[in-house]
């Protein structure tokens, strides 16, 4: 009996350090199954609001605007408005040295003149070789003058006719000179051909413009009460627009404001950025308060479908179903349920123990991240996102030992 005293002593250890053990290993199962870190990820069905878009980053741009340039060369003599003034449709926006266009106007309305004075020359000396020629036809009828005679005088009177068509026709040619002379001159006062803002100032007062090339531009005008927003797509994204989609976007400036529109063009042809095909976009938005500017930047949503309100469950939950399963599943649902809109998956859905059943539901408006419940889910019910044990055990290695790369 004494000899085993020792031994009883030497076990003790081992017996607490096992009854510790199997403490705490019981211990961890009911937190892992109770009410500390659960067996299963899981969200509430909750309501909220859903919606499928495309984002894009886009430019605005005047809606109507135009370049108001000058058709004439010269002097830059006088610039009467300022970039942000608003201006008339008719209103004086510059002038150009008109002393070259006033020089060939004078020019041209002397040379008409001249003419219009030769021409009255011409018109008497017609009617004298007129006269002549019938004295000369009553001279020959009576054998008074000769043949020779009445045919010189006949052929003045043809001449003195054709060098009044040579006048008019020499005058008609000044008259219209002088009409594009007069234009010139008329160019030299540059008008508003719309109402709106100053947007652009591309040359300065003093400055030498030359048309002779290029019709040089001095002010850019446009109507900022529609603006216009120019998105890039890329070509992954491009065959999901469809005109007529509504759309919206936000600036910079104002994050939280939204402006809504309607896609209102696709451009057929693309532009390439560093090897990206990009298509540009057009939808238009009114801005009465003047907030929205030219080359603002916008981050441009283009709503595919939307749910305002509506029951949601993450992405995570749902699970496709083959065709058999959804044939059996469907067996147990309502008829109303069945012929209701939207694609069949299927969820886990804790009961009242705790325990995940298997639930067919129909899914509406979908994104990355969440879903739209149509059917077969109620709000405040608990789904699975998630099995930690699987995870934990699909994060250990498997198939033996690790591979080893030289």
């Amino acid at each position: 009996m004494s000899a085993a005293k020792p031994n009883r002593k030497r076990r003790t250890p081992w017996i607490i350090a096992i009854a510790v053990a199997a403490i705490g290993l019981s211990g961890w199962y009911w937190i892992s199954n109770g009410q500390g870190n659960p067996e299963y990820t899981v969200v509430s069905v909750t309501r909220g609001d859903i919606e499928d878009s495309i984002t894009a980053l886009g430019t605005l741009e005047p809606l109507n605007y135009v370049d108001v340039g000058t058709q004439v060369s010269g002097q830059l003599k006088v610039l009467h408005v300022e970039l942000g003034d608003q201006v008339e449709q008719g209103q004086l926006l510059a002038e150009i040295d008109p002393t070259v266009y006033l020089a060939r106007v004078e020019a041209s309305t002397a040379q008409l003149a001249n003419q219009q004075a030769q021409l009255k020359d011409r018109e008497a000396q017609h009617d004298l070789a007129r006269l002549q020629a019938e004295r000369q036809r009553n001279l020959f009828r009576e054998d008074a003058t000769s043949r020779e005679a009445l045919e010189t005088a006949e052929a003045s009177l043809r001449s003195a006719a054709a060098q009044i068509d040579v006048l008019k026709a020499q005058i008609r040619q000044t008259e219209s000179s002088l009409k594009a002379d007069q234009a010139d001159l008329g160019y030299t006062r540059i008008y508003a051909p719309m109402t709106g803002t100053v947007v652009q100032q591309l040359a300065n007062q003093g400055q030498t413009l030359n048309a002779n090339q290029t019709a040089p531009v001095v002010v850019q005008i446009a109507d900022l009460s529609t603006m216009t927003v120019r998105t890039q797509v890329s070509e992954a994204d491009i065959s999901q627009l469809r005109v007529g989609m509504p759309a919206y976007f936000s600036t910079l400036g104002q994050p939280t404001r939204r402006w809504e529109g309607e896609l209102r063009q696709i451009l057929p042809t693309p532009e390439v950025i560093n090897n990206v095909v990009l298509f540009n976009a057009l939808f238009d938005v009114p801005n009465p308060g003047g907030d929205l500017l030219p080359q603002m930047s916008a981050q441009v949503f283009f709503v595919r479908a939307a749910a305002d309100n509506v029951l949601t469950v993450p992405v995570s939950a749902l699970r496709q179903v083959n065709h058999a399963e959804r044939g059996r599943q469907a067996d147990g649902m309502d008829q109303s349920k069945q012929a209701s809109r939207g694609r069949p998956y299927e969820v886990q859905v804790l009961d009242a123990q705790g325990r995940p059943q298997n639930r067919m539901v129909r899914i509406g408006v979908r994104t990355r991240v969440l879903a739209e419940v149509i059917d077969g889910l109620e709000e405040g019910d608990r789904v699975v996102t998630g099995n930690l044990r699987t995870s934990a055990q699909s994060s250990q290695p498997q198939g033996g030992p690790p591979r080893r790369f030289m």
